[in-house]
């Protein structure tokens, strides 16, 4: 139900609640306009706002013959929006990973992953997730991946994660990064802190990933 308040800001809200508690699963196509904005109560201009804005979050997309539909990720498309290492000429490169381990609590699920580049690890990951949303997590342990873990979450626990939150600090190799990259203790490491989250914006994901940088840089833009 709609409350006081710009309404196409309402509508993208509820819209994105329905994506969130899996109403609307990846792949789904959506609504046709007429039929969504009488049961939203806007005018059809006004939901037009609100899918504008889920498109630019990426939480839907255009298919031809179909309108629109909620987005799915794919591990190229995992890559492309989250992963920012690139090689000393600024191209794009496509890492492997591999989960050494997996413990759990009735609190999270912690997971210790690998990433590597041309068969060496390049990023050490200690990875944190809620155990209520991930009930049943589990991956194959140290072999190589064949999806990029936003994607798992999307396909086996219904998370899609929407955007993330990152902090970036420079810190020295402790013995046990030391040694998954083949670094001497105290190298230099960049670490990124990121938090992930839903279409909804509750975290789901805790990420803190350890980046040797001596042949890579990690590279953003900003719109």
């Amino acid at each position: 139900m709609l409350r006081p308040g710009p309404l196409y800001a309402q509508a993208e809200s509820l819209l994105r609640a329905r994506i969130a508690d899996g109403a609307w699963a990846p792949g789904m196509a959506l609504p046709a306009e007429p039929v969504l904005a009488a049961e939203l109560g806007v005018s059809q201009g006004t939901l037009r706002r609100a899918l504008a804005a889920l498109e630019r979050a990426r939480l839907i997309e255009k298919v031809q013959g179909k309108g629109s539909v909620v987005a799915t990720h794919s591990s190229e498309r995992a890559r492309f929006h989250f992963f920012k290492l690139r090689d000393a000429t600024g191209r794009a490169i496509t890492p492997t990973s591999v989960v050494t381990r997996i413990t759990r609590d009735a609190r999270a699920v912690r997971i210790a992953r690998l990433r590597l580049l041309e068969g060496r690890a390049v990023i050490v990951e200690r990875i944190t997730l809620p155990a209520a949303r991930f009930v049943g997590f589990t991956v194959p342990l140290n072999r190589e991946l064949p999806d990029e873990l936003y994607v798992h979450y999307q396909r086996h626990h219904g998370v899609t994660v929407a955007r993330a939150e990152e902090s970036l600090t420079a810190i020295a190799a402790d013995s046990v990064a030391a040694q998954a990259l083949d670094v001497p203790v105290g190298a230099p490491l960049l670490s990124v802190d990121r938090t992930a989250f839903d279409a909804n914006g509750a975290a789901v994901e805790r990420r803190i990933s350890l980046i040797d940088t001596r042949a890579h840089h990690y590279r953003f833009s900003l719109d």
